[in-house]
Order: C-alpha cells, then sequence, then structure tokens
C-alpha cells in the first residue's frame, strides 16, 4: 500500500502562522492592501453613514421642503446649508468653536479659557467608559465569544465600586483608590465569570446568558439603591457619595471635568495589547478564539480560555462602570449609564477587535455623543441623529460586503477577514 510522502503540516504550527500573520493567507498581501483592509473599510463606513444621515437631515427638515416649493435651486441651497450648519454645530460641541477658543485665549481669561476648552475635555470625558466597553468586547471576540452582557458587567463594576468607595473610610487615597478600581474589575469579571463557566463546562451560549444577567444586573442595582446602598438623606434612590480618597484626580477646575480614568483607560488598552500579542497566555487565548480545534489538538485548555476570556472581558466592563462612579458622579443612581455597554459592541466591531482600533473608534464614538447636545441646540435636529449614525455604522461594519460593493473594493481573501465566533454548544 503507498504511502503519501508529503509531511502532514503541525496543527499547532499552522495556527501559529496564522495568528502571527505569517500563514498562506497573509504571504501574498502587500503592505498597501494590509492597511486597506483595517483601515479603509471602516473610514469608508464612517463617511457612508454621515452621508446618509446627511439625508435624513434634509429630508426631516420641514424648511427644506418649504424652500423646495419655491424652487429647486432654493432647495438645494436649503439642504446645503442646514447640512454644512448641522455638521459644524455637532464638530463645535465635540472638540469646541475655534472662533470662540481663539477669542478666550486672546482675553486670558481663565474662565473662559476653561469653558472653551470645554466641549474637548467632555468628549474624552465620554470616550472614556467607551474604551473599557469596546476592549471588554474586543477581547471577547478573541475568545472566539460575544460577550453582550458589558452593560450589565458595567452595572455591577459601578455597585462594588461605589460600595467600596463610601464605606471604607480612612484610607490614603494611593490605597483607597485602587482598592475601588479593583472591586469594579472583580464585580465585572464575576459578572462574565458566570455565563464563560456555563459554556465551557455545558456549551450554554454566552449571549443568552450575558443578556439575562443584564437583566439581573439592572434589577439588582435598582434593589439595591432603594435599599441597602440608598443614601439616608435623600429621597432618590441613590447611593452615598465616595470618600474624596476614591475619586479620580481631576486635572482642571469647574466646568472641565476631565480626570485620570482617561490615561488610565489608555494604559489598561496598553495592556491589552501585551497580553493578546506579547504574552504566551494572550496567544492561548486567541488561538482558542481562532480555531478551537486546532488549539485543542495542540494541547491547549479549552475549558480554561473560554472561562478566562469572558472575566477578562467583564472584568473590563466593570471599570467602565469604576470610571463613571469614581471619576464623573461620585456616586451610583438608577440607570447612570445611557447604553455605554451596547454601545461597544460597535466599537469593536469598528476597531477590528484591536486595542488601538477599539480606542481610536471610542474617541469617535464620544465625540458623536458630546456633540449631539450642540448639534440639537444650534440646528433643532433631533439627538436622536446621532443614534441613527451609529447604528448605520455598526450596520456597514458588521457587512463590510456593502461597503465594498458601493465603492467597487476588491474583496478580502477567504479568512482574511472578521474575527470568528463559535456557534452553539462549541
Amino acid at each position: 500500500m503507498a504511502t503519501d510522502p508529503s509531511p502532514k503540516p503541525d496543527a499547532s504550527k499552522v495556527l501559529a502562522q496564522e495568528l502571527m500573520g505569517e500563514g498562506p493567507s497573509q504571504r501574498g498581501k502587500s503592505r498597501w492592501r494590509k492597511i486597506a483592509d483595517l483601515v479603509l473599510v471602516p473610514l469608508l463606513s464612517v463617511f457612508t453613514a454621515l452621508l446618509i444621515g446627511a439625508v435624513i437631515i434634509v429630508l426631516s427638515s420641514e424648511d427644506v421642503w418649504i424652500a423646495f416649493r419655491d424652487s429647486i435651486g432654493a432647495g438645494l441651497q436649503t439642504s446645503l446649508a442646514l447640512i454644512a450648519s448641522t455638521y459644524a454645530a455637532l464638530f463645535a460641541g465635540a472638540i469646541g468653536d475655534p472662533a470662540k477658543i481663539k477669542a478666550a485665549l486672546e482675553s486670558g481669561d481663565p474662565m473662559a479659557i476653561r469653558r472653551a476648552f470645554n466641549p474637548f475635555f467632555e468628549t474624552l470625558v465620554a470616550s472614556t467608559p467607551y474604551i473599557y466597553g469596546g476592549l471588554a468586547v474586543a477581547l471577547g471576540f478573541r475568545g472566539g465569544l460575544f460577550n453582550i452582557g458589558v452593560e450589565g458587567q458595567l452595572f455591577i463594576g459601578a455597585i462594588t465600586s461605589a460600595f467600596v468607595g463610601y464605606s471604607l473610610t480612612g484610607l490614603p487615597l494611593w490605597i483607597h483608590l485602587p482598592l475601588t478600581l479593583l472591586a469594579g474589575f472583580a464585580g465585572g469579571a464575576l459578572w462574565g465569570f458566570i455565563p464563560g463557566y456555563l459554556k465551557a463546562r455545558t456549551g450554554a451560549h454566552e449571549v443568552i446568558n450575558t443578556i439575562m444577567l443584564n437583566y439581573i444586573a439592572f434589577r439588582l442595582s435598582d434593589w439595591l439603591l432603594t435599599g441597602p446602598m440608598k443614601r439616608p438623606d435623600s429621597f432618590n434612590p441613590v447611593s452615598p457619595f465616595i470618600q474624596d480618597t476614591a475619586k479620580l484626580p481631576r486635572f482642571f477646575d469647574s466646568p472641565i471635568r476631565f480626570h485620570a480614568g482617561f490615561f488610565l483607560a489608555l494604559i489598561v488598552a496598553y495592556l491589552v495589547y501585551w497580553f493578546l500579542f506579547k504574552t504566551r497566555w494572550g496567544f492561548d487565548l486567541r488561538s482558542v478564539g481562532a480555531n478551537l480545534h486546532a488549539a485543542r489538538y495542540a494541547g491547549m485548555s479549552i475549558f480554561l480560555w473560554t472561562v478566562m476570556a469572558m472575566t477578562l472581558s467583564g472584568g473590563l466592563g466593570g471599570l467602565a462602570g469604576s470610571n463613571e462612579v469614581l471619576g464623573v458622579n461620585y456616586n451610583l443612581a438608577m440607570a447612570f449609564s445611557s447604553g455605554y455597554g451596547f454601545d461597544s459592541i460597535a466599537l469593536a466591531l469598528l476597531g477590528k477587535s484591536h486595542p488601538l482600533g477599539v480606542v481610536l473608534s471610542a474617541l469617535l464614538f464620544g465625540a458623536l455623543r458630546n456633540g449631539a447636545t450642540r448639534m440639537m441646540v444650534v440646528s433643532g435636529i433631533p439627538i436622536d441623529i446621532i443614534s441613527i449614525l451609529q447604528a448605520l455604522i455598526l450596520a456597514f461594519i458588521a457587512a463590510p460586503a456593502i461597503i465594498r460593493t458601493i465603492y467597487r473594493l476588491k474583496a478580502p481573501e477567504e479568512g482574511d477577514e472578521g474575527i470568528a465566533l463559535r456557534g452553539w454548544g462549541s
């Protein structure tokens, strides 16, 4: 009986080559093609969403329809003016009005300068929980898991941070603040461990479990704020204020709320990058997410890294809640989060599940969120337009074939695009 003289590839080596970008599907790709695959589609997704948003803005404006009744030229002129004023207001609300910044700097008035630069710093404040949430979803994706429970993990992290922040007294800042952050991470990690363990042990799908745990976290928060954690001297369902030693330091006086949490989030983003791409543990986690069967053949523990991926992901989500309590609100109130956890799914997709991409995407979403209020006030455009823009960006990122078809871009080679998620029961 003839034998095949060709050597059989080692599954672990093939998997390592693919993860390090050295596999057969990567060797023939040019440097510019790689950049296009990683950057061009997300940028075109944002650009296309802004174009469609402009159309929606025009169609929803009564002034535009009145102008079109007079003439097509008047209608087009009014449409262009409305689009320009709307997006200019969005930019000014997110970054700042250049004219006001210049006037404030020339006046030398410290209060005027702080007010002029406040939109920019508020964008950074709004971006910080997005960074944590996006990293949480991205790390889950890298492990082959869809963590849709970041919003619930955020709530649990906020609860544990708030409790440690107001209940422990007499501690110096260098002890108390790390303890509150650790409590937030631990709370979120526990909320991620539960679906991770169920997935690894029973095959129960993490999407269903994390959605259900979201609602448990919401109702648990409501019960605590109307009972054990309710501030005695308040009629509102809020917790006591945290101690000064548990607050993230702020760098400027009022009205600027910019705090050290932003830089801490950048450090965490770097640590996630280092863990995923520079350590053996991160390699094992990505291996399990990239090819479950090859990872098992290579001797990696599927159970361990499934649980670990969801636990670490939940911990990052918990830090998002800690950030809001320790850096912005200084206490915990009902429904304090306005959907940071759910928006983080779009962030991870837009950032291609890479920490640097997540940070850049978080800055974009923070700018959109912060600029929406000024856009509504100046242009009279509903703030829901921002939600539409975010939804469009998510849709285009989730279905990149739409963008490639519109702009006639060459499709990527098979296996080059996207993060593989495990199916039911795997």
